[in-house]
């Protein structure tokens, strides 16, 4: 009788000890970066953007009964639908996470949410995705972004480069969501302030060789060229070869090739009079909050796309807490909740005082890094955008380009 009370209570304390252990979990977030591919140079800051959000949580108490937020990666290598999908599909039905950082490409973004997040209930924030195609995705209220359309960032470039007594250009693009999307926006932009769009062509990523393309462009007559690529792929090379015709006197871009590495792969000397624009972050206090925590981590806050990680990171955190455990279920209207006015104003790194305010009842509202995430219906935020200059061998911030 005694070895069965004995057998009995271990038992008991091994059920509890399991309990507890399951109490005690981590908490995974995915993160889909093209760790690979075009943009491969620009995928590590924005992860470490989550990181640090990830690592402001875990310090300051945790998520819910403790536990820590633990970020699992996955490699859309930005240019592969399928591969995309096969990186969103492991996260979901694999590693089970909760919610997802990412994509940071439009269509990598748009292949992991119809093929694996939306049929999960996964509720996605992109730091990086620009395309208009994502406004009008048929996501459940899944996919939402930290970043501005390049409905609104094609606009910015266009008066760009108008202000620089620019009034003829020539558009190369990218073939794919991200690519058509800004390039038919700044083109529209552009023609409607009384700009001449001499060319506006789209090249397939990857090649060796765009002569053929270049030569198109030259023919335009235009000798500034608007590349709208990527800084590790067709961007890079499309640029090395477009000078060495001699042809294009000025060179402009968007986020897509803001990318030291490209300005060492072709030389910063060859390019010191590029400019290009990029989300930004805006004169608020949570941005110079952003800024001071970043550089005490070792984090460039000025890094394309760094800020916008993090706050999606922070806002699936704060959205989590809200919603009260680590389910997907009503995760999306916990997000919006967190992110929208009225509430106590939380800015980067305030997790113990967000905890501390959801604890007690109050209602939160974000202020990030890069803007107040009053997420629309389709998911879309409003933005700065910043103009970036060559100097120094580097690309420097500027100021918002108006």
């Amino acid at each position: 009788m005694l070895s069965r009370k004995r057998t009995l209570a271990v038992a008991a304390c091994s059920a509890a000890l399991l309990a507890s252990t399951a109490v005690m979990a981590d908490v995974k977030i995915g993160f889909l970066g093209g760790f690979t591919g075009p943009i491969e140079s620009l995928t590590p800051p924005i992860e470490a953007g989550a990181k640090l959000a990830a690592t402001h949580v875990n310090g300051q108490g945790g998520l819910l009964g403790g536990e820590n937020i633990v970020l699992a990666s996955g490699d859309t290598t930005c240019a592969d639908a399928t591969a995309a999908a096969n990186a969103a599909d492991r996260l979901v039905n694999a590693e089970n996470v909760t919610a997802i950082v990412g994509a940071l490409c439009s269509g990598a973004t748009i292949s992991a949410a119809n093929n694996a997040g939306i049929p999960g209930n996964v509720v996605m924030i992109s730091p990086a995705s620009t395309s208009p195609a994502l406004t009008g995705l048929a996501d459940n209220d899944l996919v939402f972004r930290t970043a501005p359309s390049d409905a609104y960032q094609g606009s910015v470039l266009a008066r760009l480069i108008q202000s620089k007594g620019i009034n003829d250009i020539a558009i190369t693009y990218v073939n794919n969501d991200y690519g058509k999307g800004f390039a038919d926006a700044l083109a529209s932009a552009f023609q409607n302030q009384g700009g001449v769009v001499a060319a506006n062509e789209a090249h397939e990523d990857g090649k060796a060789d765009y002569r053929a393309e270049i030569g198109s462009l030259e023919s335009s007559g235009a000798t500034t060229l608007v590349v709208l690529a990527y800084a590790d792929g067709s961007g890079q090379t499309i640029l090395r070869q477009a000078l060495e015709s001699g042809i294009f006197s000025q060179f402009v871009g968007g986020d897509g090739m803001v990318g030291d590495k490209l300005l060492e792969a072709v030389g910063a000397d060859r390019l010191s009079t590029m400019f290009a624009t990029k989300p930004g972050t805006p004169q608020i206090p949570g941005a110079g909050k952003f800024s001071v925590l970043a550089r005490e981590a070792g984090v460039d806050p000025t890094a394309v796309f760094a800020a916008q990680s993090y706050d999606a990171a922070f806002l699936l955190a704060l959205a989590i807490e809200k919603n009260g455990s680590a389910d997907r279920a009503g995760l999306n209207a916990a997000l919006r909740d967190v992110a929208s006015a009225p509430g106590e104003t939380i800015l980067p790194g305030e997790w113990a005082k967000a905890k501390a305010a959801i604890a007690a009842g109050k209602d939160i509202n974000y202020e990030g890094a890069t803007g107040s995430h009053e997420f629309d219906d389709a998911g879309d935020v409003p933005g700065v955008i910043v103009e970036m200059l060559v100097k120094g061998g580097r690309f420097t911030e500027v100021g918002p380009a108006m």
